[in-house]
């Protein structure tokens, strides 16, 4: 019997399967993986874990099951699996599946969670946020707290607050990956050469963050501290702020949120 198996294996159940393995929480033996693409099964296979032939196989398998298939073809993929989910728990990184949503489609017996992670699980830097309101076991619970602690930070969030708090999580990379491009490109543009323009951009908005938490001072204090009077910063502040920088991101998320 497996761990962990599962279903779905596209860019963010791969990232939190290797990251899960690359933070030595699960051995790779531990877990097994379907996705009806072999291709995208490629990554997992190389660090060793189970292959199974169909989604009845994962279930038959696993000690808790993972859903990580696209919304459209949840019910699809589930409603074959209702009888052998009896008893079982799952954990789903569907987006718009909480846990309300599977009450309606799983038997009464099968306990569920609906986490909403991100990519930079794959580093073993990611936000995942666990819904407020689940039917785990307390052990499963705590395992499941564990496993996504082990792949980043984590957050217990209320079911109302799920849609913002992963808006912001679950987009925000492609957001944040647009503003290293961006600040890039400028240095490009004055001449530097493109790689050692990404690493100084990367590791800043890495080193920028990794301050504001630690520090939990406002971030608008911190950039003040930066900006000396009449200096460069300052004057590039001046320019993000005629492009609407501020207003630019609060539209990107409600646009995200609101996405039907």
């Amino acid at each position: 019997m497996k761990k962990i198996g599962f279903i779905g294996m596209g860019n963010m159940a791969g990232a939190i399967a290797c990251g899960i393995e690359k933070s030595g929480f699960l051995k790779a033996g531990d877990m097994i993986a379907f996705d009806i693409m072999d291709g995208q099964l490629d990554k997992v296979k190389e660090l060793g874990f189970s292959i199974a032939d169909s989604e009845e196989d994962v279930v038959q398998q696993s000690e808790m099951v993972f859903i990580g298939v696209k919304p459209q073809v949840v019910e699809k993929v589930l409603q074959p699996l209702k009888d052998l989910l009896k008893e079982k728990a799952i954990i789903s990184i569907v987006l718009g599946y909480d846990y309300a949503k599977y009450n309606e489609i799983l038997d009464a017996s099968t306990r569920h969670i609906f986490v909403m992670p991100n990519t930079p699980a794959l580093v073993l830097k990611g936000m995942s946020l666990l819904e407020e309101t689940h039917s785990l076991t307390k052990e499963e619970f705590a395992f499941t707290l564990d496993m996504f602690a082990s792949i980043g930070e984590v957050e217990i969030v209320p079911s109302h607050l799920m849609g913002v708090a992963g808006t912001v999580s679950g987009c925000g990379p492609a957001f944040i990956y647009m503003v290293i491009e961006a600040l890039a490109d400028g240095a490009v543009k004055e001449g530097m050469p493109r790689s050692m323009a990404y690493k100084l951009a990367a590791q800043t908005v890495l080193g920028s963050g990794a301050m504001q938490l630690e520090t939990n001072i406002h971030p608008g204090i911190l950039k003040d501290n930066v900006c000396s009077p009449g200096g460069s910063t300052i004057r590039g502040v001046e320019a993000l702020e005629k492009g609407n920088i501020r207003a630019t991101f609060i539209s990107a998320i409600s646009a995200a949120l609101h996405y039907k």
